[in-house]
């Protein structure tokens, strides 16, 4: 069961779909009442469907597994009100805010798994939304940017932004980003901010990337393994590309997803009935 939502902010309307669980993870536990949260938070000028319908099977795949899934277009994208990056990475987060606003509000959500999957830029908003929202419990990267000024602009061209007037605008795929946006990205680094984040996280990325670069993956591993707290694991897609846009790897992201979702969810699980 899906459903079409509006998420109300400061400064935009957020578009976003519902996706209800129709099975239940570990169904052999009859203490399992409540559901599991995922967020899914999309990439650079992306939007909640994503590249070959990524996000939309994502969330299917994982709802059919006993997930509540919930993604949303960030401002100015896809179907939300607004202006992409009026207000910088700044808003992002604060838009990331009120969506887990949302969806921890709904009553039978399990408010000790409470994931945000992240993709390119949204795996850099990920991070830095966890590092300071104590609500986001579990982290999934996928294909994450790891320097979001430098990696944006490698994206739209290092010509083109040097065109970009201070106070002014530049044009990129029918985006206007402004100057403020990009002094934003400048402002945040996710290397020095995750380890603020002691959950447990997944990194994936493919190994054919040519956006942004797959050697950021081990990078964020060990940044996170220098945590007293929380596991870092890391896997890798065999000729994968920024999206996954093959079948093959599409398949291996959300399979390597929900196995390991399930898998943290077993080991904590028990863990607890341990006694001493």
């Amino acid at each position: 069961m899906e459903h079409v939502i509006t998420i109300r902010t400061e400064k935009a309307e957020l578009a976003a779909t519902l996706h209800y669980p129709t099975g239940q993870p570990g169904k052999a536990e009859k203490d399992c009442e409540r559901w599991p949260l995922v967020i899914i938070c999309h990439g650079f000028i992306g939007n909640r469907i994503g590249v070959d319908r990524l996000f939309v099977k994502t969330a299917r795949e994982l709802s059919a597994l006993g997930y509540l899934v919930l993604r949303f277009d960030y401002g100015g994208c896809g179907e939300s009100t607004g202006d992409y990056g009026a207000g910088g990475l700044d808003v992002l987060i604060d838009q990331t805010r009120c969506v887990i606003d949302y969806g921890v509000s709904i009553d039978c959500v399990d408010l000790s798994r409470v994931i945000v999957l992240g993709h390119s830029l949204g795996g850099a908003t990920a991070v830095l939304t966890a590092a300071r929202d104590s609500r986001v419990k579990t982290l999934v990267l996928w294909s994450a940017v790891a320097h979001p000024h430098n990696d944006i602009v490698r994206i739209v061209g290092k010509q083109e932004y040097e065109r970009l007037p201070l106070g002014g605008t530049i044009e990129h795929h029918g985006y206007q980003l402004s100057s403020r946006f990009f002094e934003s990205l400048a402002q945040h680094q996710p290397f020095e901010q995750l380890r603020k984040f002691a959950g447990d996280v997944l990194v994936i990325h493919g190994t054919s990337d040519d956006i942004i670069p797959v050697d950021y993956a081990s990078l964020y591993q060990k940044m996170f393994w220098l945590r007293s707290e929380g596991s870092c694991e890391l896997d890798l897609i065999y000729q994968a590309d920024h999206t996954f846009s093959a079948a093959s790897a599409q398949a291996a992201a959300i399979e390597k997803t929900a196995n390991w979702l399930n898998f943290i969810h077993k080991r904590s699980h028990e863990w607890n009935d341990w006694t001493i």
